[in-house]
């Protein structure tokens, strides 16, 4: 049974506000039936997840979990906005070049400075600079040390404490977030994939693929 579509099923409707008994009668299916669908009880047959696709106006992949966006496109660098430093686009991983791994990276916290900007709260937004400017700062001193003749004059704090320094301030800031979005009205803070791909055409599918393959990386170390 494919782990993906149910999760997915159960998304699309709720993130369209849509009642389980109205989905289940638009797709002339009983609601128990669409239950167990939603809840990976039930698998469903390809006229079934066609009429799904119709209805929420899907691809059939992106209902699969094989494509991060709902149009099922496989995402291109050339179809990313360009970012100012491209730097030399090698192999890295899984055949994703350096430039398109950046892409994805800058698309993604474009959409997220743009989500902070209409919330509109100065602590949350020094919260989340601080977890990135603290990651970038870690990743920078992890690939720093990699040549023992790189000088460390050129920090402050000692190597051997730089890196769980960065981590206890990331999991302070964390905390501040949490703080901070317990008094933040739901409504300002309302994010879904809907949302995301229709207010940012361009850059959603990097916010998207980026989630979808950081939870595949994390899901293997379960």
């Amino acid at each position: 049974m494919n782990k993906d579509f149910p999760r997915i099923l159960s998304l699309l409707r709720k993130e369209r506000h849509i009642s389980q008994k109205a989905a289940a009668a638009d797709l002339g299916v009983a609601q128990a039936l669409l239950s167990h669908y939603e809840k990976g009880k039930r698998e469903p047959g390809l006229d079934f997840l066609v009429r799904v696709a119709d209805y929420y106006n899907v691809s059939t992949d992106y209902l699969l979990g094989r494509s991060a966006v709902s149009s099922g496109s496989i995402i291109t660098e050339s179809e990313l906005p360009d970012t100012e430093l491209q730097g030399k686009a090698a192999k890295a991983g899984d055949n994703i070049s350096v430039t398109m791994a950046k892409k994805l990276l800058m698309n993604s916290i474009d959409i997220i400075y743009d989500i902070l900007g209409n919330i509109s709260n100065a602590r949350l937004s020094m919260a989340v600079t601080s977890i990135l400017d603290l990651t970038v700062y870690k990743v920078f001193r992890l690939i720093f040390r990699a040549n023992k003749s790189n000088t460390q004059n050129m920090f402050e704090i000692p190597d051997e404490r730089a890196c769980h320094i960065a981590d206890a301030g990331m999991h302070l800031a964390e905390a501040d977030i949490s703080t901070v979005t317990k008094n933040i009205d739901n409504v300002s803070t309302e994010i879904s994939t809907v949302l995301i791909e229709s207010r940012y055409p361009k850059q959603s599918p990097a916010l998207l693929s980026l989630i979808k393959s950081s939870e595949a990386q994390l899901k293997k170390l379960q």
